[in-house]
């Protein structure tokens, strides 16, 4: 029998006290890393203080030859779990809930390790996914149970669409989810992403550093489809400032982008551009407004 632990009448769910043997992981579990240093520092506390917040599992009942067995399905504390085998506990403190849906196990498993941070953004992606593909939610759901934006969840989904050796590195931190970004910008362009993504590992790029660095692969690709006479003039453009500049024709529209790299940087091209002008400091004439 599992044995009830005395509580205070404010705590409207029971606590027992259930051995470690008995509880299987759950199959839905969305984490997959586990730091192995910080599961040490939990046994740690718990080898000193106890488990101070029980587990959440559910009771099943099996029939065998010798009649009933029963067991339990983790649903929520599984670092509390792998921790308390370290230590080497015979038993665990757990709120037993009645059986759930697998959405609502993957749900409850997804909420909580959310809400402690500790999901990788590769683990959060395959949730968010699982959710939507196997149980039919739409990305706005999935947003309104993790506490998050529609676009949280569109972004993080976005991940799945890099390459493995890529999610990879997000999942063992050898790059941070900031740095997805630029590498998701040349999505279209298996060569030019794999070259930024070895010089984020070979030099350290920081996230701002590689997204200079892949708008800079982008106009680059852009300026190879300009026409000759608006290469040319980009070119002057270039030549005249001191920096680079971008001309992105849309048929008789378009943009020009003029890049700095610092304040002093900016005051130069300024001072280029602003003869050309009136005073800064005299009225406009009417034929400029």
């Amino acid at each position: 029998m599992d044995e009830k632990i005395n509580q205070p009448t404010k705590v409207k769910e029971s606590v027992f006290w259930i051995e470690l043997e008995r509880i299987k992981p759950n199959p839905l579990q969305p984490r997959r890393e586990f730091d192995e240093n910080s599961l040490k520092e939990l046994a740690e506390s718990i080898r000193e203080y106890g488990v101070l917040q029980p587990i959440i599992v559910t009771r099943k009942e099996n029939f065998g030859p010798t009649g009933a067995v029963v067991e339990y399905e983790l649903l929520a504390g599984e670092r509390r779990l792998r921790a308390s085998k370290l230590v080497g506990l015979a038993q665990i403190p757990a709120i037993i809930r009645e059986a759930q849906p697998d959405k609502l196990k993957l749900e409850l498993a997804l909420v909580e390790n959310l809400q402690r941070e500790d999901l990788n953004p590769m683990e959060k992606a395959r949730a968010f996914k699982k959710l939507i593909d196997d149980f039919g939610l739409l990305q706005r759901e999935v947003a309104d149970k993790i506490g998050k934006s529609r676009e949280v969840v569109a972004n993080t989904l976005r991940l799945l669409s890099l390459p493995e050796e890529m999610q990879q590195a997000v999942a063992s931190g050898k790059i941070t989810e900031g740095h997805t970004r630029p590498l998701l910008m040349l999505s279209n362009h298996p060569e030019d992403q794999q070259g930024l993504y070895q010089s984020i590992l070979a030099s350290n790029l920081s996230v701002r550093e590689a997204e200079r660095a892949a708008r800079n692969i982008a106009r680059e690709r852009a300026r190879a489809f300009l026409d000759p006479e608006t290469r040319a003039l980009q070119e002057r453009l270039e030549n005249a400032l001191g920096t680079r500049v971008h001309i992105e024709k849309r048929g008789p529209k378009g943009k020009i982008y003029i890049e700095f790299f610092s304040e002093e940087e900016l005051k130069s091209i300024s001072e280029k551009i602003v003869p050309a002008l009136p005073g800064l400091d005299e009225p406009v004439p009417a034929s400029f407004i």
